[in-house]
């Protein structure tokens, strides 16, 4: 049976239910992902001029096809994987079919979801999550203090509630502002009552836009790759098992940690300026071939959003490397901080350089690849994913859970290469040069420079065996290092602040209109 202590953080190197969890949270990932990611990319890249109605029929396409892969992905999980004790680990049948049941129900929300974003409703989509998130907890908690012996039940209903509130949050506002005149008309939806979003059928025209559903297959293609390349190292620990338990939970651990920059910055951004992006750019053309005032714009947002990208990676990677081992001291103690987890996280910090910067070039091309394109990068990906699978397994064989990160190291060096081929290629024929984003001024890069060695040394004199008291000294050298620069930042890279002032201004302004 579960018990409190198998929850706690004491119990995760070796706790089968935290084991078990993780495997179901990659079947709701990997279930949602597959139905809805490329009618996401397909449906926010049309203009303002498209049917909406036959838009939003291609969106509730993704229910049928989650409920395909919730069954399909449901067996596998049951029949092809090893099945837990159910003495040891209860409940894990009813868990698969919880967490199955809860990736379909947030696809009912998938046609809300989309005219919220390409309506850029931002702060709808922060208070959903946010609630989303906050209701899981509570419930989370509660059932661990009172029916602990539910086991896996606790996660799967708390998923359940998780995806409900998400949906509902949604419908909810969607259905308040139709019934608002004024916000209506200010906004401009396409729709006047909530009748509309439901899927219709009419003789004068096509269920739905047949280039969508082009462009969408194109996606739906590289969705299966792309998810391979993101999950990559859950899927070979899961079929594989190439580590044990411990491993897995501290991998697991530092894995949740490292990407938390990337959960609450680069993925809005990464999602946010996609459809920027794709409704400024048009998809058939090249920069050449497009208004040139279109072109000027996406450039320029491009540079400041790679010169951002580079400067937040930078400044988590050489930070990163000198204040791991203590972050993780004061997060679980000796036995994160004394054995491989250090190390983890140091791979980690420079993996979120790479993400940033994957992140925002990624954002562009799929935002201005054509079909044609978008069909001929699945090649690059489908041998790319092989070679990553193989890499990751031959990585971790040799060097432990530390090879998954430096075989997504890899991964996003490559898409990375990939990416920036196609932006350089895009702009070679208009006078704009985004790709100077990525170069810092000789005078930032020498601070940071600067206080990597002052940082590392602090690390090594003041870290972490000597008592609180130099802990503290030593996070307060950190903290003068970072001062340091970010002042020189704001100072050496005017162009950068004039773009984040801009966009601070405009998201006051969105959030005052709706």
């Amino acid at each position: 049976m579960m018990s409190l202590e198998s929850l706690s953080f004491s119990g995760v190197s070796s706790s089968p239910d935290k084991q078990d969890n993780k495997q179901l949270t990659l079947l709701y990932s990997t279930t949602v992902f597959l139905a809805r990611e490329a009618f996401r990319r397909a449906c926010l890249s049309g203009g303002a001029q498209r049917d909406w109605s036959q838009t939003l029929n291609l969106l509730w396409l993704t229910v049928p096809l989650g409920v395909f892969w919730s069954l399909l992905l449901g067996w596998v999980w049951l029949q092809l994987l090893e099945v837990p004790d159910p003495d040891v680990v209860p409940h894990y049948g009813a868990g698969v079919v919880l967490f199955g049941l809860s990736a379909v129900l947030e696809l009912l929300g998938e046609p809300f979801w989309v005219l919220a974003q390409a309506h850029m409703f931002v702060k709808l989509k922060v208070l959903a999550e946010s609630m989303a998130v906050i209701f899981r907890s509570v419930l989370t908690a509660f059932l661990v203090l009172w029916l602990p012996h539910w086991g896996l039940y606790i996660f799967s209903l708390a998923q359940l509630l998780y995806t409900a509130v998400l949906v509902l949050c949604y419908v909810i506002y969607l259905i308040k502002l139709l019934h608002s005149p004024e916000s209506t008309k200010q906004l401009t939806l396409p729709v006047s009552r909530i009748s509309q979003l439901l899927p219709t059928i009419t003789r004068s025209r096509a269920f739905v836009n047949w280039k969508e559903a082009k462009l969408t297959w194109s996606f739906f293609k590289q969705s299966f790759l792309k998810q391979i390349l993101t999950e990559g190292e859950r899927y070979v620990m899961t079929f594989l098992n190439v580590l044990n338990f411990g491993d897995q939970g501290v991998y697991d651990i530092v894995n949740n940690l490292g990407s938390l920059v990337a959960r609450l910055i680069f993925q809005p951004v990464e999602e946010s300026f996609y459809i920027f992006f794709a409704k400024v750019l048009e998809r058939e053309k090249d920069a050449a071939h497009q208004k040139q005032e279109d072109v000027a714009v996406a450039a320029a947002v491009l540079e400041s959003l790679l010169k951002l990208a580079v400067l937040t990676g930078l400044t988590i990677t050489v930070f990163g490397f000198a204040y791991s081992q203590l972050a993780l001291d004061i997060y679980g103690g000796a036995m994160l901080s004394s054995g491989s987890g250090p190390v983890l996280m140091r791979s980690y910090c420079l993996y979120v350089l790479l993400l940033a910067v994957n992140g925002v070039a990624e954002c562009f091309t799929f935002a201005a690849m054509s079909k044609e394109e978008v069909d001929r990068y699945n090649f690059t990906m489908l041998a790319l994913s092989s070679s990553f699978l193989v890499l990751a397994y031959l990585l971790t064989s040799w060097c432990g859970s530390v090879g998954f990160i430096l075989a997504n190291c890899f991964n996003m060096g490559i898409r990375i290469t990939q990416s920036l081929h196609f932006i350089h290629n895009y702009f070679q024929r208009s006078p704009h040069r985004p790709l100077a984003g990525l170069r810092l001024s000789p005078v930032l890069l020498g601070v940071f420079a600067l206080s990597g060695g002052v940082t590392g040394v602090s690390e090594a004199v003041l870290c972490c065996d000597h008592g609180w008291s130099a802990r503290l000294a030593h996070i307060a050298v950190g903290t003068i290092c970072l001062g340091v620069t970010l002042g020189t930042a704001f100072f050496t890279e005017t162009k950068l602040v004039h773009f984040l002032r801009t966009q601070f201004g405009r998201s006051r302004l969105s959030d005052k209109m709706t």
